[in-house]
């Protein structure tokens, strides 16, 4: 008995670490099993019959498609710009002293702090007061003033921890500013802008809130159309969709752990 105290005490953050695996996975283990599920009536909520019709069909569903499909275009859109932008701005105020420098990095970690509503209300109101047409244009600046905080962040960090002296280095070796950028400072900083662009995609993927406020009534994204179709039964296909982005991700994850750690082998 005292052995198994023992060794629960000694593994006791391994476990943690595995139960809090396990409840953050269990969701989409269940969006897994009900893709396959044939269901009675509209709710896909009880197990039926065990069927592949969604997975074969997985666009039986008027417009779902075409919702997926915005919804991808605008979360590239969004993630390219965020991730431009906020790569720029990380190594503005990681390298740089200037004035106004502590009141931007407040006013640019702010989206993180404040209810993600303030800020779709905001934003369109902006987008009224200026006469602008409502869309996919609107949606697109809304998304990426909604993820260029969490793009800063990211890069951030990852700018703040390297070593300075390997670039100083390449100076030494008389590299020019742009070869020294393209040839160290990028690939360090590449682990850095990778996470953000990833959670920049994830976030504008998922966005609803701030799509719900900046869109027009003929644009419908993919939670928007998952939000439509709760009120009146949600498709086996929408389970088909999440099961496929959630092995996306995994995949994307596994491959790039793979990736590192076969780096660090060759060194």
């Amino acid at each position: 008995m005292n052995s198994v105290i023992t060794r629960l005490r000694r593994n006791v953050v391994t476990i943690a670490g595995v139960l809090a695996l396990a409840y953050l996975v269990l969701p989409n283990l269940v969006v897994l099993a009900f893709s396959f599920n044939k269901p009675v009536g509209k709710f896909n909520y009880e197990w039926a019959q065990f069927s592949t019709d969604a997975w074969t069909d997985p666009c039986g569903v008027a417009d779902m498609c075409g919702s997926l499909a915005l919804s991808l275009q605008l979360a590239l859109a969004a993630t390219f710009g965020a991730t431009v932008l906020g790569t720029m701005v990380a190594f503005a105020l990681a390298r740089h002293r200037f004035r106004g420098r502590s009141a931007t990095s407040g006013l640019i970690f702010l989206p993180m702090a404040m209810p993600e509503v303030v800020m779709a209300a905001s934003l369109g109101t902006l987008f009224l007061n200026m006469r602008i047409p409502f869309g996919f244009t609107t949606i697109l600046i809304a998304h990426i003033m909604f993820c260029l905080s969490f793009v800063v962040t990211a890069v951030k960090a990852r700018v703040m921890s390297m070593d300075p002296r390997l670039e100083q280095a390449a100076q030494d070796l008389y590299a020019t500013p742009t070869q020294t950028f393209l040839r160290i400072t990028l690939p360090l900083a590449a682990p850095g802008i990778a996470a953000g662009a990833l959670l920049s995609f994830a976030l504008s993927f998922d966005d609803f809130i701030i799509t719900q406020f900046n869109s027009g009534p003929t644009t419908v994204t993919f939670p928007m159309f998952v939000w439509g179709a709760s009120q009146r039964g949600i498709p086996v296909q929408v389970n088909v969709i999440g099961t496929a982005m959630f092995i996306a991700a995994v995949g994307l994850t596994v491959t790039g752990q793979w990736i590192g750690n076969r780096r660090k082998a060759r060194v």
